[in-house]
């Protein structure tokens, strides 16, 4: 069997279409921009990277981007004085803190010194509590990525076997609880799951996010299995040259795919879906905000 590619990269512009169409929507018929606002903290380069992307598909989309850039010194006053500042501003519909922050800071204190209606990375406890009581909440943008692509691909996944590898609060809990909200029987499986194998052959949805390069093999796989990769990973390739490295995911594409159904790449899968979900849950929690009806297709 060769594997379907799911093709995140396709995909993500397909949701940011859907987001330009809600924001032209928005303005046209109700006067209103959304607005995400971005507050980094420190000078860490990949960080700075991925700040200015956002910041530039946020424009792209039609919505209004801001961002706060802090000394790495801040103090948690001076960063927490910011935050209140954007919960205030009416403009200002989603906010994040880009992680990770500087080691004198409480990064649970500043996430959950966010609004929880402006939260538009998921993080808050309160956002945390709904989605685990299966509430309206905002959802984590990669696990809402995965859902998506699982949902397009599938249609229904109701009663199907699932498996997320890797127990972290930013995937692999909220991962786990959006399928089970979806009716799929779910297992959380980690390292140190016993006979772990034999629990991800089973499984009809295998959603791999447990920071360990090419740690699933194909053998793991059962035949026609979806296989989500979230993992993203440097190693050296010295095929390439001297000092060259390549990305790659927590599975072994080339051997998983010739098993699998359909599965994510690595470049090019579940990445690209990341900065589009945000854009989607800021467009959600702007409709949220202004009591309008929230867009179809871009939530759980």
């Amino acid at each position: 069997m060769t594997a379907k590619i799911i093709d995140g990269k396709e995909f993500a512009a397909r949701v940011r279409g859907q987001v330009g169409e809600h924001v032209t929507r928005l303005k046209n018929d109700h006067g209103i921009t959304p607005g995400l606002a971005v507050v980094l903290v420190g000078e860490d380069p990949a960080s700075q990277v991925y700040v200015r992307s956002k910041g530039k598909i946020t424009v792209e989309v039609g919505m209004k981007s801001v961002e706060r850039r802090m000394d790495a010194d801040t103090s948690e006053a001076d960063l927490l004085a910011v935050i209140e500042e954007l919960n205030n501003d009416s403009e200002i519909h989603g906010i994040l803190c880009q992680l990770p922050l500087p080691k004198h800071l409480n990064e649970d204190l500043i996430i959950n010194s966010i609004s929880p209606a402006k939260d538009v990375d998921g993080f808050h406890i309160s956002n945390v509590g709904l989605l685990g009581t299966g509430q309206k909440s905002m959802v984590p943008c990669t696990p809402l990525g995965c859902l998506m692509m699982l949902r397009d691909h599938h249609g229904s996944l109701s009663g199907m076997d699932a498996v997320v590898i890797g127990r972290s609060n930013i995937v692999g809990k909220p991962m786990a609880q959006l399928l089970l909200n979806d009716s799929c029987t779910v297992t959380i499986a980690h390292s140190r799951t016993k006979d772990l194998p034999d629990v991800v052959r089973r499984a009809d949805i295998v959603v791999a996010a447990v920071g360990r390069p090419e740690m699933v093999p194909g053998d793991w796989i059962k035949e026609g299995a979806t296989v989500i990769d979230v993992g993203i990973n440097r190693l050296d390739a010295p095929e390439k040259g001297e000092g060259k490295t390549k990305l790659v995911g927590d599975v072994h594409f080339e051997s998983c795919a010739a098993r699998a159904g359909a599965i994510t790449p690595v470049p090019g899968g579940v990445g690209p879906m990341t900065i589009a979900c945000l854009l989607a849950n800021t467009v959600t929690a702007c409709c949220r905000a202004n009591g309008l009806r929230e867009p179809e297709g871009l939530t759980a």
